[in-house]
């Protein structure tokens, strides 16, 4: 026979699970103001980002601005039949993928390693400096940064050029350089955005039990033993779920931070799928086409998203969804 206290549990349980079933109508009849505070965010997306796939549709036909988008010729699949036998089609992916992959693999880690740094810090007005210098370069424009980044590479003025003229090294055309060129955008892109990431582990490691800390030391685990074995799993389901996001845009290289840094001599490795949508959407008039592209680019983030998501769930990790 249940005790009391065992029947009271349930009881508040199944009154718990019944509040939790409320129909959505009456809470908001309940609370009619906090819900409106989603209207902004509604909006926005219904906006900028639901109502656009309207134009999806371009991609399926051969669009003309006199005609518009339903008096355009109906092409079925000659757009993605163009892209498939397109001779810059392997350029593009690759330059795309392999820039994605050099800033999963170098930029990746260095939020959680700088997170992780700044939160061992103990004096408060230093730690507060460093944070505020590690977030401003994200609140720049790209060309702005990307102005400073060639000024400071450049062969004959720039300040790195002129340390190995100092040891009698031959100065480096950086920007004009296909092996270095790649290396400059990871870093430069290192450079803005790692101090800005750093605040949602910093939020997540907030949330870790001082006492594991405190655990932790009295068995003797020194500062490297309490990052390995507390904070790294604390933040690890952070981790998990800006991977899955990362991984979303592996097809997508942020048309701003290339168009900044890039110039004709490094084509060759600098041309991405967001620069040649660009070139031939914007310049060359081709609307059908680029979508197209947009559309096959949008996919294959959608299908990455799924999989990497599915891979976290599987390991026990909490993902997107």
């Amino acid at each position: 026979m249940l005790s009391q206290p065992a029947v009271d549990a349930g009881s508040h349980g199944r009154a718990k699970l019944k509040a939790s079933r409320r129909p959505i109508w009456r809470d908001l009849k309940r609370r009619p103001f906090l819900y409106m505070l989603l209207v902004p965010v509604i909006a926005y997306f219904v906006i900028f980002k639901y109502f656009p796939l309207y134009g999806e549709i371009i991609a399926f036909k051969n669009f003309r601005l006199a005609d518009g988008i339903w008096g355009s010729k109906w092409v079925g699949l000659e757009h993605f039949n163009r892209l498939l036998h397109s001779s810059d089609l392997f350029k593009i992916v690759r330059n795309t993928l392999l820039l994605n992959l050099y800033g999963l693999c170098f930029g990746f880690p260095v939020p959680i390693i700088l997170a992780i740094m700044l939160n061992e810090v103990r004096v408060e007005w230093y730690k507060r400096v460093v944070q505020n210098l590690l977030y401003l370069p994200h609140f720049l424009s790209w060309i702005i940064l990307g102005t400073i980044v060639i000024g400071l590479l450049s062969p004959g003025s720039g300040f790195i050029n002129y340390i190995l003229k100092a040891f009698g090294m031959d100065p480096i055309y950086f920007m004009g350089n296909t092996f270095w060129w790649p290396l400059v955008y990871v870093f430069s892109g290192i450079w803005r955005d790692a101090g800005f990431s750093t605040i949602l582990y910093l939020a997540a490691m907030a949330s870790i039990d001082p006492h594991l800390y405190e655990a932790a030391r009295i068995d003797g685990g020194g500062k490297l033993r309490q990052i390995w074995h507390v904070t790294l799993p604390g933040i690890r389901s952070t981790i998990a779920l800006l991977l899955v996001l990362q991984m979303g845009r592996m097809f997508d290289v942020g048309f701003e931070h290339v168009w900044a840094l890039t110039n004709p001599m490094v084509t060759s490795v600098s041309d991405v799928m967001s620069t040649y949508i660009y070139r031939l959407g914007l310049v060359n008039l081709q609307y059908s086409y680029t979508t197209a592209i947009g559309l096959v680019q949008s996919l294959v983030g959608l299908v990455l998203v799924l999989t990497v998501n599915r891979i976290i769930r599987a390991m026990g990790e909490r993902a997107l969804w």
